[in-house]
């Protein structure tokens, strides 16, 4: 018999969660894998929804869910090591136990405006996070989507998150082709070497696909105006703000902007939408 216990909880009271494995991908980000006390996940979640992870009394932080929906058994979150919170959850250990809640936000359309598209993926740095759940999403159903493309770059080769999947798994995958880029050459790299948003130009790719975008501020700014020349309409490109949230409900206001709250309006928004917003996102 299934169990039904960790399905229609209250979103704005955390859970005990455990954390079942520790993959570190880099220097600075650490995959954790949680679990319910009895096994399974908290809750069910669309690709691009976040949660809230606590730590008591150090406090609590949003993080994308970056494991695909279809995964039954647990929850992922990617995490970059950049303050309190997470540099306590970096020193945590398999087998302890955090707060969880969720889920948060909207997600990307998966079943309705991606579904029989080409779809182009373009991440950086700890942006392939948020990505992440919704390509995998893609490949468990594979014979939805049409030709996928992903493009990723990071600093440094030792800055590149999800190896396994950039190299071995995503490629293996049918019509589906992965681009990496570094910022800068380094010993032992031979592929390509070059920012994100240039790369993006560089590989000139066709209109006909949706795009959906996520890395730091700048890196977005950039590869939007890039995809803008090679044509892309703002109705055809997704990208997240997730950084924005905080409270994950539309209380505390951090994440205002104009008349839209991102944890409850996004953090998933058609480019369109955004271009409606003050130029403050």
């Amino acid at each position: 018999m299934s169990c039904n216990c960790h399905n229609h909880v209250d979103p704005l009271i955390p859970q005990i969660g455990v954390i079942d494995d520790i993959r570190v991908d880099t220097h600075d980000v650490t995959t954790f894998r949680v679990i319910a006390p009895g096994g399974g996940k908290h809750f069910e979640s669309m690709p691009g929804q976040c949660a809230m992870l606590s730590v008591p009394p150090i406090g609590e932080a949003l993080f994308s869910i970056t494991s695909s929906p279809t995964e039954k058994n647990f929850m992922e979150f990617s995490i970059k090591r950049c303050g309190k919170v997470t540099e306590y959850l970096h020193g945590l250990e398999v087998g302890t136990e955090i707060g969880i809640r969720g889920p948060y936000g909207n997600y990307f359309p998966v079943e309705t405006e991606l579904k029989g598209k080409d779809l182009l993926f373009i991440a950086g740095g700890i942006g392939l996070a948020p990505l992440r759940s919704v390509i995998n999403y893609v490949m468990d159903n594979r014979d939805n989507y049409g030709k996928v493309d992903i493009v990723y770059g990071a600093r440094t080769p030792g800055d590149l998150v999800h190896t396994k999947e950039l190299f071995e798994n995503w490629p293996a995958c049918a019509n589906t082709t992965v681009h990496l880029t570094v910022d800068r050459e380094a010993e032992g790299w031979d592929g390509h070497v070059g920012f994100v948003p240039n790369y993006v130009k560089e590989l000139n790719f066709n209109t006909n696909k949706v795009a959906l975008v996520c890395g730091p501020p700048i890196m977005i700014k950039f590869v939007l105006q890039g995809l803008e020349e090679l044509g892309f309409k703002k109705e055809q490109v997704y990208t997240t703000l997730e950084l924005k949230m905080k409270c994950g409900v539309g209380k505390c206001g951090r994440c205002n902007i104009g008349d839209k709250y991102v944890c409850k309006d996004g953090p998933v928004f058609r480019c369109d939408e955004i271009q409606q917003l003050p130029d403050e996102y």
